[in-house]
């Protein structure tokens, strides 16, 4: 059986690599190329091929890999959608399977690789590059992962819009001291600034937003 691909990739250059890489493969064949999201969509639709290969970033175009998957399971829920990136944060991985992707690699990665995900997408199952499965095991049993009270209290009080000063004033801390209050908060959830450790709080249920 001869899997069908659609390549979406904004730069032209990459779309050729990658369709010489999968036309050498026997049951690999490129059946079309998109440049842009708003294209993969429309080409899936009307063409139904069995694996769409989805860059994460489009330059100049409102339509990014992820919400052209989103776009791809409503309008072409049939096609299976595969992320190829050189994006390996656990953010974009999460976003990327929630929204519908069913894989996710990295284009550094071995060319045999991208042949198994390309394989495993077009048969059902998710396909993931090794580094990626390593961000998300490390989400979920990694060291370090519960907040203390106190360092709850201090993510509420930022979810509530707090700045630094006055969640010091609060809790009756220096300010000092709720810097690296944050600072440990963020390196156990992970993430790199305020938003995203009261969003990433609110969905491990630490605190609840209104």
């Amino acid at each position: 059986m001869t899997v069908r691909l659609v390549i979406a990739d904004d730069h032209a250059v990459v779309r050729a690599g990658l369709r010489a890489l999968l036309d050498g493969e026997p049951d690999l064949e490129v059946i079309a190329e998109a440049g842009s999201g708003e294209e993969a969509v429309r080409l899936a639709a009307e063409l139904k091929p069995d694996v769409v290969l989805m860059d994460l970033r489009f330059a100049g175009s409102a339509v990014d890999g992820i919400e052209a998957v989103r776009r791809l399971s409503v309008e072409a829920p049939a096609v299976p959608a595969l992320m190829l990136t050189s994006f390996s944060g656990r953010t974009d991985v999460v976003r990327a399977l929630e929204a519908g992707a069913r894989g996710y690699v990295l284009k550094a990665g071995p060319p045999e690789e991208l042949f198994r995900a390309v394989r495993g997408a077009a048969a059902g199952a998710l396909a993931l590059a090794p580094e990626v499965v390593g961000e998300l095991v490390g989400q979920v049993v990694g060291p370090d992962v519960d907040l203390t009270g106190r360092e709850v209290e201090v993510v509420r009080l930022a979810a509530e819009g707090l700045s630094n000063r006055a969640i010091a004033q609060a809790l009756f801390l220096s300010e000092a001291t709720v810097k690296t209050h944050l600072v440990r908060v963020y390196r156990k959830l992970r993430v790199e600034n305020r938003a995203a450790a009261v969003t990433e709080a609110a969905r491990r249920g630490l605190i609840q937003l209104d």
